[in-house]
């Protein structure tokens, strides 16, 4: 996707003098407050377990960072690239997918639903203020686009709202890769964090995780002096390695194959082109399996996961029951929206802290009462 071909933005603007479009929709991303709230939302571990351990900033570094790699060796935009994995976790409510299955099903039972993409796009166009020109950050077409179709696609019918989107096409490159490159950020880190936090075993990832079982056996071979920790690291590093490569290597033989030499081709073909070979995507899937089944089934996460959601849905009933607990910015907006996508959307935002402190005072004021 040639920048210079860009859709444009919704308000125009004058260019930058010596940074581009993409260049520009980083930057604001970056300084979105949104973007820093990340650093406080969960992405498996909450921070009792370790101040090492991932949050959903770190997470989208390294999403970012293995995003312009895979950018890079097929010849796409890798500032395209970088804005959308640095936006696209930004509608993430807090306590990660939990927080997000508890919202939408808190939606649901009122006609409406919660999908953080949806959500992050709602962020981008209105809820961030911080331009006298226009609402919102102002993101480019692509941006925008990438934020709504990176990881899946949406039927025209049941999304009027997003009619601007071409929705019965596919997006570029650049946004197709972000979801995989997601997989393979958070498989690897989950992976590590599990491991440091004495949650899994070496002998369980090698039984169980062909792919890690192989790679073992060549850094026994290659460090046998080693400390586990160390041969631990250097099997992670190879994961991350074979599974990028597999997705470059794939994708490059499909492109090559199909004839698709376009931006235009890419968004009639009939699927995505970007994948992991049929082997990359077995080894994924039992990477995947693996965490499942022997990390976030994990008695001391469920736990924790299962106090988190719960105050996320106390507080969202005490904001129906007594809309004028919310701020007054928010109260203002349930004259025009119904409380329940006015209270969705502030605790969408709230970090996991704050949702904690937010609903600590509202019992200690239910009690005072």
């Amino acid at each position: 996707m040639d920048v210079a071909r860009s859709a444009g933005r919704r308000y125009p603007e004058p260019p930058h003098p010596y940074r581009n479009d993409y260049q520009r929709d980083r930057d604001r991303i970056i300084h979105a407050r949104a973007f820093r709230r990340l650093e406080a939302k969960t992405q498996v571990f909450t921070r009792r377990y370790s101040d090492h351990f991932r949050n959903r900033l770190t997470h989208t570094l390294e999403v970012a960072q293995i995003s312009r790699t895979i950018a890079g060796a097929l010849g796409l935009d890798a500032d395209l690239c970088e804005a959308l994995a640095l936006v696209h976790d930004i509608g993430h409510p807090p306590f990660g997918h939990a927080g997000e299955d508890k919202l939408n099903e808190l939606m649901r039972a009122r006609g409406d639903q919660f999908d953080h993409n949806l959500h992050a796009l709602r962020i981008v166009e209105r809820f961030e203020q911080r331009y006298a020109a226009f609402p919102g950050l102002n993101l480019t077409f692509e941006v925008r686009e990438g934020i709504i179709k990176h990881s899946r696609d949406y039927a025209a019918n049941d999304h009027p709202e997003l009619a601007d989107y071409r929705l019965a096409e596919r997006p570029p490159l650049e946004a197709q890769l972000i979801d995989l490159a997601d997989e393979i950020a958070y498989n690897s880190a989950d992976l590590d964090d599990g491991y440091e936090a004495k949650l899994l075993e070496r002998k369980a990832m090698a039984a169980e995780v062909p792919l890690y079982a192989g790679l073992a056996d060549e850094v026994a071979r290659l460090y046998p002096q080693a400390t586990p920790k160390l041969q631990f690291n250097e099997v992670l590093k190879r994961i991350i390695n074979h599974l990028t490569t597999d997705l470059i290597e794939h994708t490059r033989k499909t492109l090559a194959e199909k004839g698709i030499d376009s931006v235009e081709a890419v968004r009639l073909a009939p699927a995505r082109l970007v994948a992991f070979s049929p082997e990359g995507t077995a080894a994924n899937r039992a990477l995947k399996q693996f965490l499942w089944q022997r990390l976030y089934s994990q008695p001391q996460i469920n736990e924790e996961r299962e106090r988190a959601v719960k105050v996320l849905e106390e507080l969202f009933e005490l904001y129906l029951a007594r809309p004028d607990r919310l701020p007054p910015q928010y109260f203002e907006q349930t004259k025009t929206i119904p409380v329940h996508r006015v209270a969705c959307d502030y605790i969408a935002g709230m970090t996991d802290t704050y949702i904690f402190r937010v609903h600590q005072e509202a019992l200690a004021l239910k009690a005072s009462l």
